[in-house]
């Protein structure tokens, strides 16, 4: 995803990558799910054309969050926009995240 910003630089194309899957492999909707041995409940959006895929996460026993938007450029990449927390914190959620497989779609 070259053009993603990450504070003061770009994430690595092979980070950007793997999050990319990782995030194109959550089902569209609301699923629970757990990262970081916590419950989360997850919500994702895609738009009708493709461009832009939006997630909200909140830990289900907890107070955190997290919140993007995801928007894929017209030539190659995609810029990453979290909602008032760091790109990392975005990456390592998604990588991270593991939906139940009794309650939503499993990952393929």
């Amino acid at each position: 995803m070259p053009g993603t910003m990450n504070g003061g630089g770009k994430i690595p194309p092979s980070v950007q990558a793997t999050f990319e899957d990782a995030l194109a492999r959550l089902p569209d909707g609301y699923v629970d799910g757990y990262f970081d041995n916590r419950s989360w409940g997850v919500t994702v959006k895609r738009s009708e054309d493709g461009q832009r895929t939006w997630l909200y996460g909140e830990e289900l026993s907890g107070t955190d969050i997290v919140s993007f938007n995801l928007y894929r450029l017209a030539g190659p990449g995609s810029i990453l926009k979290p909602c008032e927390m760091s790109s990392p914190k975005v990456i390592e959620f998604v990588l991270g995240f593991e939906p139940s497989r009794e309650k939503g779609a499993p990952r393929p």
